[in-house]
């Protein structure tokens, strides 16, 4: 299959890499001139996107989606897919649809879990909004980059399923965060407080699968000095779209207020720009209750 990928960076790269790894014919276009090897460069989006049977695009937020895809939707061949995994606000992600299908092309949000380390291993989840035909047109790359892709309904419901999704995650990981400190101060033994809570009704993905505590459970950012494997930046992001959507949609999402609240502080007021979310628990132990 012709793709073009739009978009190299942490994620869009590994994403075209196991795309040509596939035997795809790969075309890539990067704002900041990255090249990828066995990925073909264009000299612009809209470059790339001609003639291609599916544009990828992996972007930073809806604003720039809006402008890559006003550049390539009249590039592209009707009948094309616009498949979009980029994480935005759920109204860019319909606009971008609308403007798509109005020019005979199938459009798909599909932002995606996993981060980094997903792409890499090509064990993604895509969760997918757009119509089932397009969907159907997009599973063989699905299989190829992910583990699975679950079709969420029309456009903009992929993004609405990764923003409720990453809200649960934000809220939960500060959850867990916490409970590590208070249990410090308790004197209980991480590892103990691991091996109850990963077994009881407390247990959650932020604490079997990517624990905050270094050394405890299986290989995390912790371990490697919070270096992101999905980083404080981004869940502020995803988090503050959470809060854009419950607004726009009147939604009372008290937890998710005060999560996004709290990774603002963490960001942009103290340490935690450019370190993994998990880093919220060295900001807890060495706070006092206020």
């Amino acid at each position: 299959m012709k793709i073009a990928v739009i978009g190299l960076g942490h994620m869009g790269a590994p994403m075209a890499a196991n795309l040509v790894g596939a035997g795809h014919e790969v075309t890539g276009f990067d704002a900041a001139g990255v090249t990828l090897a066995g990925v073909s460069p264009a000299t612009s989006a809209a470059a790339a996107a001609t003639g291609a049977e599916v544009v990828l695009t992996m972007l930073p937020d809806g604003a720039i989606l809006r402008r890559v895809a006003a550049e390539v939707i009249p590039a592209m061949t009707p009948g094309a897919v616009l498949l979009d995994c980029s994480t935005v606000d759920v109204d860019s992600a319909r606009a971008v649809a609308t403007e798509a299908g109005a020019a005979g092309l199938l459009a798909l949000d599909a932002p995606v879990s996993g981060g980094v380390g997903g792409a890499s291993a090509g064990t993604l989840t895509f969760m997918v909004g757009g119509s089932e035909a397009g969907f159907a047109r997009a599973r063989p790359l699905f299989e190829v980059m992910g583990q699975k892709a679950v079709f969420c309904g029309p456009s903009g419901n992929g993004q609405a399923a990764k923003i409720c999704n990453n809200m649960i995650l934000g809220v939960t990981m500060i959850a867990t965060c916490e409970a590590f400190a208070l249990a410090d101060k308790l004197g209980l033994s991480r590892q103990a407080m691991y091996d109850v809570v990963s077994t009881s009704s407390g247990s959650s993905w932020s604490m079997t699968v990517y624990c905050p505590a270094p050394g405890i459970g299986p290989a995390s950012p912790a371990d490697r000095g919070y270096v992101p494997g999905f980083s404080a930046d981004l869940m502020l992001k995803d988090l503050r779209l959470s809060q854009q959507a419950a607004e726009l949609a009147d939604a009372d999402t008290p937890m998710g207020a005060r999560a996004a609240d709290l990774y603002r502080v963490f960001v942009e007021e103290e340490d935690g720009r450019g370190r993994d979310f998990s880093a919220m628990l060295p900001r807890f132990e060495r706070r006092g209750r206020s």
